[in-house]
């Protein structure tokens, strides 16, 4: 039995009955979540008497929209007492709904108003409400340099008003964002395990030796995570830093007019670069074209949210150029179907491990071991 699933699962004792909402923009991360909660809570694991034969944990719920696009959250199934865990992904541009006649996309501020809709549908009968927003709403609006409105902060602030007890996120561009909500809990977690499962099923024979491997952060803001893979695959760091136009603003943002490189020769090593957005995906382009100007070997381009917002052609080209062997992603956001189809994209699933999360806060057990992966990521390496 996996160490983990003894460890959540020893001597089962919930807090409450576990029910899951599953907004529309969330539904196939959703279902393989449900899947391995059902597997799992229908099992004897230490305490016979905790066993929930249920066919699925999610409860019926929807987010209806008019023609003139006001919508409305309903919840079918009985809440009352339940411990909810509403599961939504805001970065889910694939949603449609009618708007006068025409098909709108929504957008990342449609998804936050179905989402409070739903926490008031829920009329306040639940036992507590989790919301597991794996990209965080306004995530990048998460600072005040001007005068410029702090969507993050403000959102965090009105769920906490709505009566949620915690927020479960991955990979947060800024968690200290969480100082809005002192009395609410804020989980971060990352899926730097999930990510080098992936790697290492699609290429067992890569080395992670310090002479032929390496870790390149692409900024300054991405250090953490990169200082995390240096640290625990014990190897050298470099870094890139992004010399900006401050006098323009293009796109939401001050254009790029360098990157420049601070680090050990890079020459004959393997790369990895990670971050936690590819949005454009222009400044990670340029940054595989520079390091291989600089001879190094192959590049392994990592992001927690691959969003590609500009399309895939560009990738495309790269790609057949030999600029970078593959990006990994995970499944925390919408992934569409031409992006699965890629043969340089690997998608790191990470249902089981927020499942594993839920099940933890459900029996009220300490999540920290699901934050520690440095000794899984070794045991994944020696095997």
């Amino acid at each position: 039995m996996p160490t983990f699933f003894t460890q959540v699962f020893e001597n089962a004792s919930p807090v409450a009955p576990l029910g899951l909402i599953v907004h529309e923009s969330a539904r196939e991360l959703g279902k393989k979540i449900d899947d391995y909660l059902v597997y799992w809570y229908n099992r004897d694991v230490g305490n016979k008497n905790v066993k929930f034969k249920k066919d699925t944990f999610i409860i019926d719920s929807a987010c209806p929209r008019f023609t003139t696009g006001d919508g409305k959250g309903i919840v079918n199934d009985s809440v009352r007492g339940v411990d909810i865990y509403i599961i939504i992904d805001v970065g889910n541009y694939n949603c449609k709904y009618n708007l006068f006649g025409r098909e709108n996309c929504m957008s990342p501020d449609d998804h936050f108003a179905d989402l409070k809709r739903l926490i008031s549908a829920l009329g306040g009968k639940a036992e507590r409400i989790t919301v597991i927003m794996p990209m965080l709403y306004g995530g990048r609006q998460h600072r005040r340099n001007s005068r410029e409105s702090l969507d993050c902060a403000q959102m965090l602030q009105e769920l906490y008003a709505m009566g949620v007890k915690d927020i479960v996120t991955f990979d947060a561009h800024d968690p200290r964002v969480q100082n809005a909500v002192p009395l609410m809990g804020f989980d971060n977690f990352f899926a730097t395990y999930q990510i080098m499962k992936a790697l290492v099923a699609k290429y067992p024979d890569l080395s992670f030796d310090s002479k032929d491997f390496m870790i390149v952060s692409p900024d300054e803001g991405a250090m953490n995570r990169n200082i995390y893979y240096a640290s625990v695959l014990g190897v050298d760091l470099g870094m890139f830093y992004k010399r900006r136009d401050y006098t323009q603003i293009i796109n939401g943002r001050n254009p790029i007019v360098a990157h420049e490189y601070i680090g050990v020769d890079v020459k004959g090593k393997d790369i990895l670069v990670a971050d936690d957005i590819i949005a454009t995906g222009d400044s990670v382009l340029r940054l595989c074209r520079e390091l291989k100007e600089k001879g190094c070997g192959k590049i392994f381009l990592t992001a927690t949210y691959t969003l590609f917002t500009e399309g895939l052609a560009k990738f495309d080209a790269a790609y057949k150029e030999g600029l970078f062997t593959s990006v990994i992603g995970t499944n925390l956001t919408y992934i569409n179907e031409d992006l699965k189809d890629r043969e340089w994209f690997l998608c790191a699933d990470c249902s089981k491990y927020i499942s594993y999360i839920i099940s933890s806060c459900n029996q009220n057990k300490s999540v920290s071991p699901l934050l520690a992966c440095a000794d899984r990521i070794h045991e994944l390496l020696a095997k």
